[in-house]
This record gives structure tokens, C-alpha cells and sequence, in this order.
């Protein structure tokens, strides 16, 4: 894909977030020594990016309506709801369950914006990887159903005596096949920056060109690989222009400038969400207190 289509697709991808849901190298010195300094960012771009919470860690014990009290109770307005968790939105729901978790979301202060499946396609063995796509399939219907706009899909690394090349030649054919999927269901895949070797981006910008497809985008993990030189300018450069989604950790390591990526989201005009990955806590209200401030102090 052209470099001008790329640009074009995260402007669309971006600006298209309500009609999409109307319808359905840490180790360097610079980075070791000290966060790089605050961005020049023009005061006058406003911050259009949310935080949201995944479901992994700190909310995988929760039920829908936990979900939706602690993120109201500590200002997070979105949520992606990872596979196999305590809430239990799986496809497996009926059409009255799927309603009634639309409802609640719905009915709250909080965005349903993801599902989080596990997904995969860089499996040898074809027959495996047409369960996951078939499994992304069941994921989308249910997005659809439930009010999501995302299916989170990733790579899983590579496997043994197959050349790098030849997978991620496969996973991102297998992408573009659920691209298909989700258009149909009004839905967006997004393709996690993940896996040994694969969370590379040089190796996510390969799948995305081989899928060019326009339902398909990434989520940004905030990886360590993402860090060249203490900066994500040049890997955001790179595969920042299929942006639709984002995780983030600890935003206290300095090894990672978060600080940077957001003045990054900013010049772009990202407004979707950042979601925290993190650790669960004894005390996860505050928790989340603590984090959202310190969100608000990086992304300013």
C-alpha cells in the first residue's frame, strides 16, 4: 500500500470511530537515563484520545456490571473485554444476553469498543488456521451484536522450520479473509503488535501491506521493539498509519516514552482509546485513580 493510502486510511480510520459504532529498544542510554522531554505539541490540538481498560489483568475477575461501576467510579470511558474473563462475553451468548450487555453499556458512562480474542494465524497447518478465522468470524457477529466497533486478532510468533517471510505472507492473507468479515458485520479487525519476532514492526508493517484491506488496522502494544534510539517516532512512522486501537502499561518506566507516542496520537488526531494493560491490585479503585492521573499528567 502506498504511503499516501496508508496516511489516508488512518485519517478515515480515525475520523470514521462513530459511524463504525453506529453501525455495529529499551536497553539505550537515552532511554535508561530519563523520559524524553515533553513534545511540541501545538496547545491549541486538543487531546481526542479516551482511557479505557482491557480486561487483562486488573479486570479479569469483574462481571459486566463491575466493569461498568469501577470505570465510572475512576473516569475510564471505554473497555475491551478480553476472551475467557469473568464477564463472560463470549459468542456462546444468545441474542437476548448479547442485548442485554449492549443495554448496560448503553445505559452507563462506558464504551463497549472491543472484544479481545485470541485469535491466530500463523499456524502451519491450514485446517488450524480456517478454525481461527472462522472463530474471528464468531467474534465479529458478536461486536456486531453487543455494540462494538474491534475484534482484536494477533500474531503469535513464528513457528519452528518455516520461513519468516512465507507466515507472515499467511497471516496477512488470513487478515484480509477476515477483513471480509468484518466489513459485513460493520466491524473493524485490529491486529495486536504481538508475539516473539512478530511484534516486530517491520514485521507487522509486511502483514498489513500483504491484507490492505480497509477493515483491518492495528493495535499499537507499546512493546519494547517499538523503541529505537529512546523515541517511537520511526516505528509509528512506519505502522502508525493503520492506528485503531492502543495498549499501555506502566506508565511509570521511563523506558518507554509514552509521553512521546501521545504527542504523536495528538498530531495525528487519534481519538479513540488508549487501553491499560496492567496488573490486578488489592485495591483497584485506587489503583485506577492513581493511574488515570498520571495518564492525564503523560498525555498533556
Amino acid at each position: 500500500m502506498a504511503t499516501t493510502g496508508r496516511r489516508s486510511f488512518l485519517k478515515n480510520g480515525i475520523i470514521g470511530l462513530a459511524a463504525v459504532g453506529a453501525t455495529g529498544a529499551a536497553g539505550n542510554s537515552l532511554a535508561q537515563s530519563a523520559r524524553l522531554p515533553r513534545q511540541n505539541v501545538d496547545p491549541q490540538v486538543p487531546r481526542e484520545f479516551k482511557l479505557g481498560v482491557v480486561t487483562y489483568n486488573l479486570a479479569k475477575d469483574w462481571d459486566v456490571d463491575t466493569i461498568i461501576k469501577n470505570c465510572e467510579a475512576t473516569g475510564f470511558e471505554g473497555a475491551e473485554l478480553r476472551t475467557t474473563h469473568k464477564h463472560g462475553v463470549e459468542p456462546t451468548l444468545n441474542k437476548t444476553q448479547r442485548a442485554e450487555v449492549r443495554k448496560k453499556f448503553e445505559d452507563s458512562r462506558v464504551r463497549l469498543v472491543s472484544l479481545g480474542s485470541t485469535c491466530s494465524f500463523q499456524s502451519p497447518d491450514p485446517a488450524e488456521v480456517e478454525r481461527n478465522i472462522q472463530t474471528a468470524r464468531a467474534f465479529c457477529e458478536l461486536a456486531h451484536d453487543v455494540g462494538a466497533i474491534g475484534v482484536k486478532v494477533r500474531p503469535n510468533g513464528f513457528p519452528p522450520n518455516v520461513p519468516h517471510e512465507k507466515t507472515l505472507d499467511q497471516i496477512g492473507h488470513a487478515l484480509a479473509k477476515c477483513g471480509d468479515i468484518a466489513r459485513d458485520n460493520g466491524v473493524e479487525i485490529w491486529l495486536e503488535v504481538h508475539g516473539r519476532g512478530t511484534q516486530e514492526p517491520k514485521n507487522i508493517y509486511h502483514i498489513m501491506t500483504v491484507a490492505n484491506h480497509p477493515a483491518v488496522g492495528i493495535c499499537w502494544n507499546s512493546n519494547p521493539p517499538d523503541v529505537v534510539g529512546g523515541s517511537v517516532r520511526e516505528n509509528f512512522d512506519l505502522i502508525g498509519p493503520w492506528l485503531r486501537s492502543c495498549h499501555i502499561h506502566e506508565l511509570w518506566d521511563s523506558e518507554y516514552p509514552y509521553q512521546e507516542l501521545f504527542a504523536l496520537f495528538r498530531s495525528v488526531g487519534y481519538n479513540r482509546f488508549t487501553f491499560a494493560e496492567i496488573d490486578g491490585s488489592c485495591e483497584p479503585i485506587r489503583l485506577m485513580h492513581y493511574y488515570r492521573k498520571l495518564w492525564e499528567y503523560e498525555a498533556a
